[in-house]
């Protein structure tokens, strides 16, 4: 047994020693990086990421990999977690999880309600002052802010028709399980459920959910026609896809290829970002040839309803906040 043992030793040694020959014969070692995300393969977010990497990969300095729809885990706060920790991921979150993850209540801003409703700003995010800041904040534990990308308008579907705030009174709604989360359910009336995606079409099946708000794409990739057929195009968010990256691994770049990663990342985000937009009138086309009713609401009545949570500053934004962002987002 031991001489088998050491056989096998001898022949992995002069594997291992083959293998580092033949790497450093075959010329620099490429970057190897990982972008991982939850949604399914064939969401604008998904195909943003291969795109990326794809681009990564021709220069030849890189070895990009994609990994979507949970294949590595279904938890996008654990992915953050995971490139926190050094590994070398790039993962797409959204404001209102980084707020919470990392304890800065004024990223909710980006998500929070009726705040920002224009895709194109998402343009000039990255070059603001407050985006650089956020950043500094959020590299010093562990992350780097890349960019963000355009993911849809959030609205509700649920299995009774919706056309007043009042109509979600009382209603079982899955929604994102943190502060903005938590405080549109409050001022809209609906009791948020923060379970995962999955939970969703089952639950709404089994009548232990009334329904969902969530972005048409992802709704209609779901098939969430089948479990209920009514559509309020609430827009309250404007979801954005928050991509960060683990701060060790883009302290390794060299100036060059982190100008170059960076760059292709925001050049992406804008052109999957018009293309998401272009392509939502087809979901939305084919929600409606399922069988799915779409009312069209009076949205000031919906922002009239969440105006208070912002009179009284439950978010924590510090002072001046909207007006800086709009400001610099105006320049």
């Amino acid at each position: 047994m031991k001489k088998l043992s050491l056989g096998v030793l001898g022949a992995a040694l002069c594997f291992g020693l083959l293998f580092s020959s033949c790497s450093k014969n075959s010329g620099p070692k490429k970057i190897s990086v990982t972008f991982a995300g939850t949604e399914a393969a064939t969401t604008g977010q998904s195909r943003m990421m291969q795109a990326v990497a794809d681009r990564l990969n021709e220069t030849g300095r890189f070895d990009a990999t994609v990994l979507v729809a949970g294949a590595l885990s279904g938890d996008t706060d654990a992915l953050v977690t995971q490139a926190k920790l050094g590994i070398n991921l790039v993962v797409p979150s959204d404001p209102g999880r980084l707020a919470s993850q990392f304890n800065i209540p004024d990223l909710n801003i980006l998500m929070a309600p009726y705040i920002l409703t224009d895709p194109e700003s998402l343009k000039r995010l990255p070059d603001t002052q407050i985006f650089k800041e956020w950043s500094a904040e959020l590299e010093k534990q562990g992350v780097v802010y890349i960019t963000n990308m355009y993911n849809g308008f959030r609205s509700f579907y649920t299995n009774i028709p919706v056309e007043h705030v009042s109509d979600l009174k009382g209603l079982r709604i899955r929604g994102f399980g943190n502060t903005i989360g938590n405080k549109l359910a409050k001022y809209l009336g609906f009791a948020n459920i923060g379970i995962s995606w999955g939970e969703v079409f089952p639950g709404i099946q089994q009548k232990t959910l009334d329904g969902c708000e969530v972005q048409v794409a992802t709704a209609d990739g779901s098939r969430i026609y089948e479990v209920t057929k009514n559509l309020a195009l609430t827009k309250h968010y404007m979801l954005q896809s928050a991509f960060v990256c683990s701060a060790s691994f883009y302290n390794s770049l060299s100036p060059s290829d982190k100008a170059f990663f960076t760059k292709t990342m925001r050049e992406a985000a804008i052109e999957y970002g018009e293309i998401i937009q272009k392509e939502e009138e087809g979901f939305y086309d084919h929600m409606k040839k399922n069988g799915v009713t779409i009312r069209e609401v009076n949205i000031d009545e919906f922002k009239a309803a969440i105006e208070p949570l912002y009179a009284s500053n439950e978010l924590g934004f510090s002072d001046g906040l909207k007006e800086r962002l709009f400001t610099q987002l105006a320049k």
